[in-house]
């Protein structure tokens, strides 16, 4: 019994270590790379004891211990392949955002082992106001007056999410001495597309005119978002022509939703397209005035405020080519930006803030930050 249930154990940790070589097929849950790619170095460490217990105990087992411990090891090499990897970004993460943004100084390095074994900063104090009806803010309290607002736009797919969204990076970023703005915005398919941007935009006017109460510069503001929030973020921030915008960070965020439409199909892992009708009110052919809106791509200038993107390229849900186009269009039109692409991450990669994508998105974004709101 013993031995069957260590085999079972090897074969599935086989399985999910490929989560860090490949993406999510389709009908698996998609977080599960999430743990395979951020979470891995501890499941190696298993994988490897598994591996090393079925070597010892092959004496009269050698079939056995074959079919246990070569797939515990597979696993145990593929779950330590993302902290291979950070290494190799992080190698050159500081000279590709010095070359964009200037250099910082900041304190720690990109990525290293011990950072694998942190914790998370503790709370700050958080304070929830109203935009308008129905359309609260948490205000994230940090020791610095008059400081610059990040303003946090979370992610759901346009449906879903809450401003309540992996709020421990936002204790992150408060702890780094920026105010974070944790908002809300109205979803659909009851709210359809620009009403997101309105929201967004009745925010950011909100906490320009309490400023002072809240204790923060209305002149340095930044739109952080993450997935269908990064969306939101990037559109905001390139159609608002606002100088207090002073940068926006998106992480797995789609840039052109024509683009992402007609390269997938009904049945992907979140069925993004009928997302999108439903975001958008239509299909590219029946809404495209929504969908060009809602494109940052279709947005940008030379004059659009400097940019962060970061994207796993085994993402199952985003498809990094939107980040990686997007790239291209900042580059070609003269906008100050950085993306970071990760080879092994997928969706919601910095959910765990001390892996391999948790510490390299957070040393890019401090960087970014001070950069940005000098």
């Amino acid at each position: 019994m013993l031995r069957w249930l260590l085999f079972f154990t090897s074969a599935f940790l086989c399985a999910l270590s490929l989560l860090t070589a490949v993406r999510s097929p389709d009908w698996s849950p998609w977080r599960l790379g999430v743990a395979a790619g951020e979470f891995g170095h501890w499941l190696a460490v298993a994988a490897l004891g598994l591996a090393a217990f079925a070597w010892f105990a092959r004496a009269g087992a050698g079939g056995w211990a074959l079919a246990t411990g070569l797939p515990a090891l597979v696993a145990a090499v593929l779950f330590a392949k993302p902290t291979w990897q950070a290494w190799r970004v992080a190698e050159h993460l500081p000279a590709q955002l010095s070359a964009q943004f200037g250099p910082q100084a900041i304190e720690r390095p990109p990525f290293s082992l011990e950072g694998l074994m942190e914790r998370d900063p503790a709370p700050v104090a958080i304070r929830t106001l109203q935009v308008a009806p129905g359309l609260p803010v948490d205000l994230y309290a940090t020791h610095r007056r008059g400081a610059p607002c990040v303003v946090m736009i979370h992610g759901g797919g346009w449906e879903s999410g809450d401003r309540t969204q992996l709020a421990h990076v936002n204790h992150w970023i408060a702890r780094r001495g920026y105010a974070v703005a944790a908002i809300s915005y109205r979803l659909a398919p009851a709210h359809q597309w620009p009403a997101q941007r309105l929201d967004v935009l009745a925010a950011i006017a909100f906490l320009k005119a309490h400023a002072a109460d809240l204790s923060i510069d209305p002149t340095r503001l930044v739109l952080f978002g993450r997935s269908a929030g990064g969306q939101i973020a990037q559109v905001v921030a390139y159609t608002a022509r606002d100088p207090a915008i002073r940068g926006v960070a998106a992480l797995y965020a789609p840039s052109d939703l024509i683009y992402g439409y007609v390269n997938t199909y009904e049945d992907d892992a979140i069925k993004s397209p009928a997302l999108m009708r439903r975001f958008l009110g239509g299909t590219p052919e029946t809404a495209r005035g929504n969908y060009e809106s809602a494109s940052s791509i279709f947005h940008v200038t030379p004059r659009s405020p400097p940019t962060l993107l970061v994207h796993g390229t085994l993402d199952a849900v985003s498809w990094h080519r939107h980040s990686e186009r997007l790239a291209a269009k900042l580059k070609e039109t003269g906008v100050p930006h950085a993306y970071v692409a990760l080879p092994w991450a997928t969706h919601g990669c910095e959910f765990n803030l001390h892996g391999p994508s948790g510490q390299l998105t957070t040393f890019a974004l401090e960087w970014f930050l001070a950069a940005v709101t000098k």
